[in-house]
């Protein structure tokens, strides 16, 4: 049975990776991604990914109505601060 959502990823990061791969992420950021994934920390990494889909559809969204010709306040959440 074929995974939707995996095939879709692999379909972004095939035409996405180079684009991507040139962008930096924050200072600490990779190498506390790979802490997370050597303690197999699953819910830390899908809270991260969470997070990430969450600001993403906001944006896309915002992006998406303003196409529309519509004002639209996106709400963020509290800063965190680390």
């Amino acid at each position: 049975m074929t995974n939707p959502y995996a095939e879709w990823f692999e379909q972004l990061r095939a035409e996405y990776s180079e684009q991507l791969g040139a962008m930096p992420l924050p200072d600490g950021l990779p190498e506390h991604l790979r802490q997370l994934i050597h303690e197999r920390d699953e819910d830390a990494i899908q809270f991260m990914i969470k997070l990430a889909w969450q600001f993403g559809a906001q944006v896309g969204y915002a992006a998406g109505s303003r196409q529309d010709g519509e004002q639209v306040a996106v709400v963020r959440p509290p800063r965190v601060q680390a």
